[in-house]
């Protein structure tokens, strides 16, 4: 038997509802407009190197009670288990992230994505990707531009899958491709250790954090905090020591950082002199 959400009215609750709503294609955009604008995207693990379980009981731990977020395998990984426990038909899929590169980039398969069957049509409903998270599900079948309540995507067919493109500044941006191979729980764990402990993993290390809200999305990526405003310049700010970052992460992304010293021992690494700071 499937391992069941025990804080669900908690976890609707954050997400705007009283009860159970019904699996319909309203409430999955529902879902997904608000699941980005509660539960941050936040790399603060991989920063402190600290452990990262997908096993439920941990999700809602982390996610429901401890004010964390995370990344695409826990923000992706819980959505997903309220979706099945909603009644709402779907399975996991995996993606390559191509974002920054090359569009046909064999790049590991460690993006958790969801194909969600409504009324005999499929959707891809994705929570975690970051500061480019799609705000709305977008049909798997439609061609066209897809509108959501931040920019525009467009879901492109390609002879092994399909590749996610959303409109920035006015050109198409690839951001993954994804295929229709069915996942097993040992895909997830091996994509999981992959992303938080692989030395050539881009998130080890590293602190990415990502909230979205009406009209606007905020990035953190170290100690670059900037808004994005639609229709508008993003406003940058660079942050000059641990305990700004520290600041901005409870104040602009209300995230409620572990106790101990190891947050600020990580971010204080990051200002060392030769230190990388993407």
């Amino acid at each position: 038997m499937s391992p069941r959400l025990h804080d669900l009215p908690r976890y609707l609750q954050r997400l705007g509802f009283d009860a159970a709503p019904p699996p319909t294609l309203a409430t999955l955009a529902a879902l997904q407009q608000r699941h980005s604008a509660q539960f941050v995207f936040e790399t603060v693990a991989n920063l402190t190197r600290a452990p990262i379980s997908l096993d439920l009981d941990s999700l809602q731990r982390k996610l429901l009670h401890d004010g964390r977020g995370g990344y695409c395998y826990e923000l992706n990984g819980l959505f997903q288990a309220l979706l099945r426990e909603l009644g709402f038909d779907l399975r996991a899929v995996a993606g390559r992230v191509v974002m920054g590169g090359p569009e046909d980039a064999l790049n590991a398969r460690t993006h958790l994505v969801a194909l969600v069957r409504v009324d005999g049509v499929d959707y891809l409903a994705d929570v975690g990707f970051g500061g480019m998270v799609p705000t709305a599900p977008l049909r798997l079948d439609a061609r066209e531009p897809q509108a959501t309540p931040h920019e525009l995507y467009r879901l492109d067919p390609r002879e092994d899958g399909y590749l996610l493109r959303a409109q920035v500044g006015g050109q198409w941006r690839a951001l993954y491709v994804f295929d229709l191979q069915p996942l097993a729980p040992i895909d997830l764990e091996v994509g999981n250790w992959y992303v938080s402990a692989h030395p050539a993993s881009p998130f080890r290390d590293q602190l990415l954090v990502a909230r979205t809200g009406p009209g606007w999305r905020k990035t953190l990526n170290n100690a670059s905090f900037a808004v994005h405003r639609l229709g508008q310049d993003s406003v940058r700010h660079e942050l000059d020591r641990p305990r700004a970052v520290m600041e901005v992460l409870e104040r602009e992304f209300g995230l409620r950082l572990p106790p101990g010293p190891e947050v600020e021992r990580a971010l204080a690494r990051k200002f060392e002199p030769g230190a990388a700071r993407p």
